[in-house]
């Protein structure tokens, strides 16, 4: 291959990575800072975690069983939202426009609830109806890692670790979005600045700690 050649074939590929780049749908692993998908359904954690003040483990219930906090299952939805169809104030403006009418307030289903009974295969009284298919939800990952890296949520919810710590204030997130970098660089600097106490959780000591969490290269790359 002449010179030449091999300069071109070199530029070629640098411009092709240079446009890879600065593309905002490509985007590499654990360099996601500031990802923010649209979603299939319009789940805002706002009203959820911070509104509604639910705790993070009662939907992503995996997080203290496994290594993946999980996607809820759409059953673990329903237990509210068989019940609960829409917001307050849609229902309440239902029941005003009932009153002012003369008649019974009629029930109020919101769009993006309505996408959860019908992939669910539910009709209006939220019962199956026959015949019809269950089809999954096909939410968007937001965190997501490489696959050399191991990382597992059971110890770190063990030791009472904050879901804000590495997801950012969810609760003020009407769509999830990755708050922190999730680098190698940012868990280690983590790691170095908590140390392990004699209840089994950690304790901040600073940018450094000597007795600190392990940044051993197997805890994280088995």
């Amino acid at each position: 291959m002449s010179i030449n050649l091999r300069i071109f074939s070199l530029i070629s590929v640098l411009l092709g990575g240079a446009a890879l780049l600065s593309s905002a749908d490509r985007r590499l692993p654990a360099d996601n800072q500031g990802y923010e998908p649209e979603q299939p359904i319009a789940f805002s954690h706002r009203v959820h975690a911070g509104e509604l003040g639910m705790q993070c483990q009662y939907c992503h219930f995996g997080a203290r069983q496994s290594r993946h906090a999980g996607v809820p299952p759409a059953s673990t939805c329903m237990n509210c939202h068989r019940i609960v169809t829409s917001s307050f104030n849609a229902k309440q403006m239902a029941k005003e426009a009932a009153e002012a009418a003369n008649r019974e307030p009629e029930e109020v289903i919101s769009t993006e609830l309505k996408k959860l009974y019908d992939a669910l295969g539910l009709d209006s009284e939220r019962n199956p109806i026959p015949g019809t298919e269950q089809k999954p939800i096909e939410w968007v990952r937001v965190h997501n890692l490489p696959d050399f890296v191991y990382f597992d949520h059971r110890p770190h919810v063990a030791r009472q670790i904050a879901c804000e710590t590495c997801h950012g204030p969810v609760q003020s997130m009407d769509r999830m979005r990755q708050h922190a970098p999730l680098s190698m660089g940012w868990c280690i600097d983590c790691h170095r600045a908590n140390a392990l106490t004699s209840a089994g959780g950690v304790q901040s000591g600073g940018e450094r700690v000597a007795d600190h969490v392990s940044t051993n290269c197997v805890t994280c790359h088995l």
